[in-house]
């Protein structure tokens, strides 16, 4: 990790108002979006990854005398307001975290009279949860105005902290601002977003060379943008996962039953086109672990070029794992979006987690872009050896293809 990871240079795409540009906040109410979208079993939180990393911004704004009101959303609420998918529990979590009484609002309304009186209550230094925002349906997810002004009406100033959901122009992320500014008050961003903002855009826009990408995962088709938007920026493009086979299939090679997308073969070969034209290192597996059924403990073995009819890829084989390790040895950059194969399956998770080993032991500053790739480095317990772990897998990849997030623009620009 050394000294190259520390000389990250910091991102200048930043020009946002930050929870450090607010001043005098004692007494000030100021709604915080997080995201507490966090995992549950039975009511109880599985992963509390997403809370500990909202504790920063909570614990400054707590620290100014703010009183601090939380809202977010949680799972994706399809059959209406529902105890199984109430805040509750994370409520609970804060409290223990804070040290601190976390006042929920358990009003599936959520900004109805419960939450008016609860905020009116508040002394400096409080914190109230409101219930979960997906309860108001699509009067959330469609940024409606009212439900927008209900919320900015709770607060004087407001901060969004929830990468996760800022690629989603919903009314607790983008709406509420509106309202907040016509009353004179501040829309920043806070500690986590202020991070992932920092880390994918100085590796998107000014990275440290060379600079390596590497993309796995099912489908092709969820990162045709990522893929032709990052050819323009990286030194390597190294492709793995199910989503290799699209590219096998596309230089002719037989792919048995693997996963394949055959509505994306010409846009494959256009892609090692442009790798060409552009001089980027373009790394595809040279071998694939190999099994006629999708399971653990199906026999398997490794084959390079083309399998039989009936086997399907499921890994990366042992020299591919060599392949891409080298790639990254003397990276300045990596960042790494979906895992190499079946990960979930142990059996099928080498090639995962030889590229997890191959990044906790580089000195380049490594960005692990959300989703399955976070929850792989996580459970393999190479979490602490990366530089950034995004929380946000929606909003990564579409911040790796160059996309401006509604919740990042919607905050204001310093002065």
């Amino acid at each position: 990790m050394g000294a190259l990871r520390r000389r990250f240079r910091k991102s200048n795409m930043l020009n946002k108002k930050t929870v450090d540009d607010l001043k005098n906040l004692r007494g000030r109410r100021v709604l915080v979006r997080c995201d507490f979208n966090v995992p549950l079993k039975d009511g109880v939180i599985t992963d509390d990854t997403r809370i500990t990393a909202a504790l920063p911004t909570i614990e400054k704004l707590i620290g100014e005398g703010a009183k601090v009101i939380l809202c977010s959303h949680l799972g994706k609420v399809k059959e209406g307001p529902n105890e199984k998918e109430s805040l509750a529990p994370v409520a609970k979590a804060l409290t223990e975290k804070l040290g601190k009484p976390v006042n929920f609002v358990a009003d599936y309304n959520v900004t109805g009279e419960a939450a008016t009186a609860a905020v009116a209550a508040m002394a400096d230094g409080d914190v109230v949860l409101l219930q979960n925002t997906r309860f108001r349906g699509s009067e959330e997810t469609k940024n409606g105005e009212a439900f927008s002004r209900e919320l900015a009406d709770l607060a004087d100033d407001y901060v969004c902290d929830a990468f996760g959901s800022a690629h989603r122009a919903h009314a607790s992320v983008v709406g509420v601002t509106k309202f907040i500014t016509e009353k004179g008050g501040n829309n920043a961003v806070g500690y986590l977003m202020q991070k992932e903002i920092e880390y994918l855009g100085n590796a998107v826009e000014d990275p440290v060379r060379p600079f390596v990408a590497i993309l796995g995962g099912a489908k092709v088709s969820s990162k045709i943008s990522v893929i032709n938007n990052l050819l323009d920026k990286v030194d390597t493009l190294i492709i793995g996962g199910g989503m290799a086979y699209t590219f096998f299939k596309a230089q002719g090679k037989e792919i048995g039953t693997s996963l394949v997308e055959d509505d994306f073969l010409e846009y494959a070969r256009e892609m090692i086109e442009k790798a060409k034209e552009k001089g980027v290192n373009f790394l595809l597996p040279v071998d694939t672990v190999v099994a006629k059924e999708f399971n653990n403990d199906a026999p398997s073995r490794v084959v390079e070029g083309s399998m039989e009819k009936d086997e399907m890829g499921l890994d990366i084989g042992p020299k591919t794992r060599v392949l891409f390790a080298e790639a990254v040895k003397d990276a300045r950059t990596v960042v790494w979006n979906g895992p190499m194969g079946v990960f979930e399956f142990p059996n099928f998770a080498a090639g995962t987690i030889a590229v997890a080993e191959a990044l906790a032991n580089t000195e380049a500053t490594t960005i692990i872009g959300g989703g399955d790739s976070a929850a792989a480095v996580n459970s393999l317990g190479f979490g602490d050896k990366m530089s950034h772990i995004s929380t946000g897998g929606g909003a990564s990849l579409e911040f790796l293809e160059g996309k401006e997030l509604p919740g990042v623009a919607a905050a204001d620009e310093k002065e």
